[in-house]
């Protein structure tokens, strides 16, 4: 008698940002196999159209309780559609955190609900943790509904401010240094930008769209779906933006990442795909400080986080261009920029291997 596959839930709601939607698909990937069947919930507010990107996802729950900060909607009521009964129920683990819930009363307050809307046959447990077994490190590949057409050359998907405060990022004069830059290293280069400038309660980057105007390019993607714009970023040879969450969404359409780092958090998610991290001198420009105290503001074209400011981006410019002919140019492995990235990594912490981390811990392997 052939029997059944069990039923799994990965109860994934967290912060909006695309980024956490991409990660929630990682341990849905690496929770399956043939004896269980991977269904999804996520905060509404995020991008919950990657579930229909990922054939393995047998169902995408999207719940209209939003609020990180837990000033307005009832979680019990938003949980009202999605199903009570599974196999496995596996929460994000920052649900175990106190010191994520203390930050984040929405978060304490939708696990609560959660454990009592849910009723688990076999266990109610973490995700990434077992059972069921899970598997660590799967490359996750998204796939999109469309292709899109790019013109000719060297084509460039830009993302130049993420969904933070615009001190969180180079500035526009910046930019547009590092654009011509790039320009004369590639002269047929195609640059392609990206981001979103609707305040629709979804992610958005943080710049006006006169700044983004100031930049110039080739392609205009802003405000478009946001699979449409994944669509133009998989047709790109490379994406470049400092530290994000869609960048995650790149690596998961395949394009490699060249990712001007600095600001509170180095990169931590791995899949597969080539990367290069330009990593701040963080003695002279402070970076990755996490939820501790910010650094210090320095004056450039506004406010700016010393490891985003013109004179830290002129220094570490030739790092870059070098980084972007490695990865345009196929010449750096995934394992190789692995094997690069962590040690300097490393060095940008004084040596304390206790503040990296990584999804799946793929970092205690090159540390």
């Amino acid at each position: 008698m052939e029997t059944l596959p069990r039923s799994l839930l990965v109860n994934f709601w967290y912060a909006h940002p695309v980024g956490h939607a991409v990660e929630a698909l990682r341990y849905c990937l690496g929770h399956t196999n043939d004896d269980v069947e991977v269904s999804l919930l996520l905060n509404g507010a995020t991008a919950t159209e990657l579930g229909s990107c990922a054939p393995f996802v047998r169902e995408t729950f999207a719940v209209d309780y939003v609020d990180f900060l837990g000033r307005t909607g009832d979680p019990d009521a938003a949980l009202a559609h999605v199903p009570r009964d599974w196999d496995y129920v596996l929460d994000d683990q920052r649900s175990r955190q106190p010191d994520q819930l203390e930050l984040a009363p929405g978060l304490r307050a939708y696990y609560q609900a959660a454990h009592r809307h849910f009723r688990a046959r076999i266990r109610h447990g973490t995700a990434g943790s077992e059972p069921p077994e899970y598997v660590p490190h799967r490359q996750l590949r998204l796939e999109l509904p469309r292709r899109r057409e790019l013109p000719e050359g060297i084509r460039i998907a830009v993302l130049p401010a993420g969904s933070s405060e615009p001190a969180r990022y180079p500035s526009p004069a910046s930019w547009r240094l590092v654009l011509a830059a790039l320009a004369d290293a590639f002269p047929d280069a195609v640059f392609c930008l990206v981001g979103k400038l609707e305040r629709d309660g979804r992610t958005s980057t943080s710049w006006t769209r006169e700044q983004l105007e100031s930049l110039g390019a080739d392609v205009w993607a802003v405000d478009e779906p946001l699979l449409d714009q994944l669509a133009i970023v998989e047709a790109c040879d490379l994406f470049l933006s400092p530290h994000t969450g869609f960048a995650m969404a790149a690596l998961a359409v395949g394009t490699p990442w060249l990712a001007l780092s600095g600001g509170p958090w180095h990169e931590w998610f791995f899949n597969g795909v080539p990367f290069y991290s330009v990593i701040p001198e963080t003695r002279r420009y402070p970076a990755f400080t996490q939820f501790a105290d910010q650094p210090d503001q320095v004056d450039d074209d506004g406010p700016r986080t010393p490891s985003m400011s013109r004179a830290r981006i002129e220094e570490d410019l030739p790092e870059l261009l070098e980084g972007a002919q490695l990865l345009v140019e196929r010449r750096l492995s995934y394992e190789d920029a692995l094997h690069g990235y962590f040690p300097r990594l490393l060095a940008a912490y004084g040596g304390d291997a206790s503040r990296v981390f990584s999804f799946d811990a793929v970092h205690l392997s090159y540390i």
